[in-house]
This record gives structure tokens, C-alpha cells and sequence, in this order.
């Protein structure tokens, strides 16, 4: 019977199945639409699971070793010289050497993926414990694909790789049943220290059945959005990790414009003035407690909490203060109390999917406390197609969250601009643009992390106001007692399962 049915029958006969043995249940979301394909972007969020990265990162976020022992950036910053472990081997036996790390980054390229390889002119084996990549210019933040491609074995990858996917991880693919469940085991060839846990069963059930599964005894770990996030089941507890995955209004940046048949920018939220009552206006604390239920924390930026977030770009609500700026800027009160100036009306949508009520609750949250200053905010569900026709126009509620402060470039470079869902706004700024060229010809991502700090002061609350940054979810997840997680990292976007990045401290803690 599989763990679902299991459930269901639990569920059934009101009585929970007995658990033997430490091999885990999980309800950790969804599953990935291209499959278990590092190239594609599995594991960009989290974990590969299946596959080994250069590098990864603790529970700290410090850089620890991986495949790679050794990485060295040269002093024209162009070239990687990375050194591997010797003795490594895929889950089917094979050696994994630098001529698979150089196909994956090669494959990487070239694929439609998730991973900042623009900048990669070629990736080549030396020998078959070393390899260099070779960049077109300094470029930083490419050295998060370390932490973030896992390798693929060159001799059998192909277009079926992420159905039956073959890694040198510490666990290998046992059944997927998409759409219901995955079934993974211990890889014995893994190279690393081995986690407590023989077997593994992802259930991908959704947030209530997941919950009902827990309920019902039949999952050991289960993640909950905020609006669940008070229905504990009896017997479990709770987890919070903290997190960078952040809710964000953005706030288009220039006056209006056509561009290449789109249309660009905002007539109010191009105003700095509006931007910083926006700002001024919104008391995160509240949104936290009405949108999420209070499990979050207010957002003051993309990077809260991370080394090359902005230490200083914080604000604290003040409505008196924004409604002054607005008259200040010639945004006067009309009968109905919405502002005008120049025949414009201080009015504008708010986007938000419509599946997701997270994001509506936001949107109806911040449409209410920006009417008290003459704002008219309007919340607009939809789908992701008709936002992506009106995302660099009008504002939106985005969400992002990363590890990597190539986060901050791809939401405020100026040539980034209408790129995906990239710096959505058109945002610019000529010193953001040089800070952040400085950033990318550092000799370490270390070192660049008080230059993109720097940066805060221009795009941030202290400068531009670009966004109106909101809120960083808690992830939280309601464990079995006996199941002891350690020490979470801090969060990235909820993609990909990313409390699994530290799946070999778990333990459990019961006879």
C-alpha cells in the first residue's frame, strides 16, 4: 500500500498506521514540471538530492567542500581552476570525473535553465581530477553554479535523464509515480557523510492533504503555508525556519512608454515621491500579522538577514510623514480622498496570481493601508500569462529569495530590464550600474558582499525606493517528535524543497 493510500485508510478506519522503522514520509510541495535535472534547474532552490555540487553550504551558509577540494579564481578574474576528490563515483557505479562536471556546464549552457552561465565562454577537463572555466569577463556570481549545478554523468545523460536520474548525491531514485509520490534510497557510492535514513518517500500531495496525511500518522514532516500554519496536528511539533522568501510589490520605475510594442513604466509609481510614501506608509509588522497570520517577518529588501543585504536600509512606518511628502510633490486629496496631480489620479492595479492567497492577502492588505493616503491600490488576480502582459507597467506582487546576490542584480540591473521576470519595473541607476560592475570583478563572492551591500543605499529605502518590499515567509514545516532536523539554514524561495539542503544532520531521536 503506498504511504498515500495509507492515509487515506488512516483516515478511514479513524486510526493511524504504525510506524516501525526510521524511513521518513515527507510533504514537502510539489514536484519539479522538467523532472530531476540539475541542467534544467532541479536543485537550484534547495538540494539536488540526487546529484553532488563543487560545493555547498551549511547550515551557516559558510562554503564547504563538495566534489571540488580545491577553486581558484585567477587575478584577471577569467579563469576557475577547480581540483576534484579523487575516488568519485555516480550511483551506478561509474566514475564521475572532470570531464563530467565540464558536460554538465557545457549541457547547462546551452539548456533553458536557471543558472547564471552567460558569461561561460568553455568548461574543460585538464586531467580527470581538474578542470577550468574560462569566463568572458569578471563576473562573480558565477561561482553560485557551484553551489547550485549538480553534476550529471556524461556517458548517459539525455533527453529521459530527469525521469531516471543517475547523480553521485546521497540518495539515488528507488519509483516516481508523478503527481503522487517518490520513493528514494541511500546511495552507497556517495561520497559524503550518509544520512540517517535508509529510504525517503516524497509525497506530493498538496498543503490540506498533506496535512490530513499527518493527521492521520502517515508522514513524519510536512510544510504548511501561512494559512496553516496554526493547525498543528496532535503529536507533531512545530519548525520555523527563517528565510529570504521574500513578497515584494514592484513598483515600475520610469514614465510611460511604448518599448518594442510593450507597453513600460507608470505615471504615479515613476513619482520618487510616491515611491517613498509607499514606503513610509506600510507598517510590515501589520501586513505580517493580517496577510501571514504572523508567521513572517517584515521585509526591508531582497536579502534580509544575508551578508550582502543593505545593514541600514530599514524604515519604520510613518503615515503623517508620507502623506506630507505627497503634498509636498503636488498630490492633493480629491473629494473621494484619492490624491491627484497634473490630471493623474494617485491609482494604480495591484497584481497578484490568483491561485495563490498568500499574494491576495497581501495585495488587500496593502490596498488597505495605502488608502488612508490617498493612494488608490486595487487588487487584480490573475493568471501568470495576463500579469506577464502588464508586469512592466504596473505593479505586482512578486516573490523571489536566493542565496546568491546575483538576486540583486537580476532585479535592479538596468539590462535587465523587461528580461523575463527580471527587473520588472525598469529599474536604473548609473551608480547601481557601477557598483555592481565593481561587485562582479571581485576576487571572491566574500569580497563582493559589502560592495552589493553598498548598493542598498542607491536602489533601497534610503535612496530610490524601487520596490516596496513587504514580507519574508516562515517556512514552517510540523515534524514527528522523534524527528530531530538540526539547525535550518536561512531560506531560499520555496522551490525544490529546501530544508532537505541539510538532510544529513537529521536524526532521529526514538527507539
Amino acid at each position: 500500500m503506498t504511504p498515500i493510500r495509507a492515509a487515506a485508510a488512516a483516515l478511514l478506519l479513524g486510526c493511524a498506521p504504525v510506524q516501525a522503522a526510521p524511513d521518513l514520509v515527507l510533504a514537502l510541495g510539489g514536484e519539479p514540471d522538467t523532472g530531476f535535472d540539475p541542467v534544467l534547474g532541479w536543485g537550484s532552490y534547495g538540494t539536488p538530492l540526487f546529484q553532488s555540487t563543487l560545493l555547498r553550504r551549511d547550515a551557516d551558509l559558510a562554503t564547504v567542500p563538495d566534489l571540488a577540494t580545491d577553486w581558484d579564481l585567477s587575478q584577471d578574474r577569467l579563469t576557475w581552476t577547480i581540483s576534484l576528490r579523487p575516488d568519485l563515483r555516480f550511483s551506478d557505479g561509474t566514475p564521475l570525473t572532470a570531464h563530467d562536471v565540464a558536460f554538465t556546464y557545457e549541457q547547462a549552457k546551452r539548456a533553458p535553465g536557471a543558472h547564471d552561465l552567460s558569461v561561460m565562454v568553455q568548461a574543460r577537463a585538464l586531467d580527470d581530477h581538474h578542470l577550468q572555466i574560462t569566463l568572458s569577463r569578471p563576473w562573480i556570481t558565477f561561482a553560485e553554479t557551484f553551489y547550485t549545478l549538480g553534476i550529471v554523468p556524461a556517458a548517459s545523460y539525455g533527453p529521459d535523464y530527469g525521469r531516471a536520474p543517475v547523480g553521485s548525491g546521497p540518495y539515488r531514485m528507488v519509483s516516481w509515480t508523478e503527481g503522487e509520490q517518490l520513493i528514494v534510497e541511500r546511495n552507497p557510492a556517495y561520497h559524503g557523510t550518509p544520512g540517517a535514513f535508509d529510504r525517503l518517500t516524497f509525497l506530493f500531495t498538496g498543503a490540506d492533504a498533506g496535512l490530513a496525511a499527518a493527521r492521520a500518522g502517515a508522514v513524519h514532516l510536512v510544510s504548511v503555508p501561512a494559512q496553516l500554519a496554526d493547525a498543528r496536528p496532535e503529536g507533531f511539533r512545530a519548525v520555523t525556519a527563517r528565510t529570504v522568501d521574500n513578497r515584494g510589490l514592484s513598483l515600475p520605475f520610469p514614465p510611460p512608454r511604448d518599448e518594442a510594442g510593450r507597453r513600460v513604466g507608470h505615471a504615479v509609481t515613476s513619482d520618487p515621491a510616491v515611491r517613498r510614501a509607499i514606503n513610509l506608509g506600510l507598517d510590515r509588522d501589520l501586513v505580517v500579522d493580517v496577510a501571514l497570520n504572523g508567521h513572517g517577518t517584515p521585509a526591508f529588501g531582497p536579502a534580509d538577514g544575508l551578508p550582502w543585504a543593505g545593514p541600514k536600509d530599514r524604515i519604520s512606518p510613518d503615515p503623517e510623514a508620507a502623506r506630507q511628502l505627497l503634498d509636498q510633490a503636488g498630490w492633493i486629496p480629491a473629494a473621494d480622498g484619492i490624491r491627484a496631480k497634473d490630471g493623474q489620479r494617485a491609482a494604480f492595479p495591484v497584481h497578484y496570481p490568483a491561485s495563490d492567497p498568500t499574494r491576495q492577502a497581501l495585495a488587500e492588505t496593502v490596498a488597505e493601508l495605502l488608502r488612508p493616503l490617498g493612494i488608490e491600490a486595487t487588487p487584480k488576480g490573475g493568471s501568470w500569462d495576463s500579469i506577464e502582459r502588464v508586469m512592466h507597467a504596473e505593479p505586482v506582487i512578486f516573490g523571489f529569495g536566493s542565496h546568491s546576490p546575483f538576486q540583486l542584480y537580476s532585479l535592479y540591473a538596468a539590462d535587465l530590464g523587461g528580461v523575463g521576470y527580471m527587473n520588472p519595473g525598469y529599474y536604473a541607476n548609473p551608480r547601481v550600474e557601477q557598483l555592481f560592475a565593481e561587485a562582479q570583478a571581485a576576487p571572491s563572492l566574500e569580497a563582493s558582499f559589502p560592495i552589493w551591500a553598498e548598493a542598498a543605499a542607491q536602489y533601497g529605502l534610503a535612496g530610490d525606493n524601487a520596490w516596496a518590499w513587504l514580507v519574508n515567509l516562515d517556512h514552517v514545516y510540523f515534524a514527528n517528535p522523534c524527528l530531530d532536523l538540526g539547525q535550518t539554514q536561512i531560506e531560499p524561495h520555496g522551490h525544490g524543497w529546501p530544508v532537505t539542503a541539510t538532510l544529513a544532520q537529521w536524526r532521529w531521536t526514538c527507539d
